[in-house]
């Protein structure tokens, strides 16, 4: 089931979850939006099905004006190869259109928490 949704720059709202299957889709996600995480996964990888509620949760609580879009890596392997994500899981925070943050492989979420409320504060208060 493919999710789409049009955001508003700035103004609250309830964090939708986006399964993107296109690089226009991706590209949108990330340049329409302040503020969007890109998850990278395989449905063959258990820490990233481990890891993936833990990403909905963060968002939810911490970062809600942020766009959560997921790419799954093994139907649609022209997407992360376009964004150098070959590994998975591989998390990409952007905002206003440019990469600031990326993390693969092991992913702590009290560190990335961290790493992005400096930068989200700054751009969404």
């Amino acid at each position: 089931m493919l999710l789409f949704k049009i955001i508003l720059r700035n103004k609250p709202h309830k964090t939708m979850y986006n399964e993107l299957i296109s690089s226009e889709q991706l590209q949108s996600a990330i340049n329409d939006n302040t503020g969007t995480m890109i998850y990278f996964y395989s449905d063959k990888c258990a820490p990233c099905v481990s890891l993936r509620p833990k990403v909905k949760e963060l968002v939810d609580e911490k970062f809600p004006k942020m766009v959560l879009a997921f790419v799954n890596s093994d139907k649609y392997p022209d997407l992360p190869a376009k964004y150098s994500a070959y590994s998975s899981p591989t998390l990409i925070i952007f905002f206003e259109g440019k990469e600031y943050k990326r993390e693969s492989k092991y992913i702590s979420i009290p560190q990335l928490a961290e790493s992005i409320a400096r930068p989200y504060d700054m751009i969404f208060d």
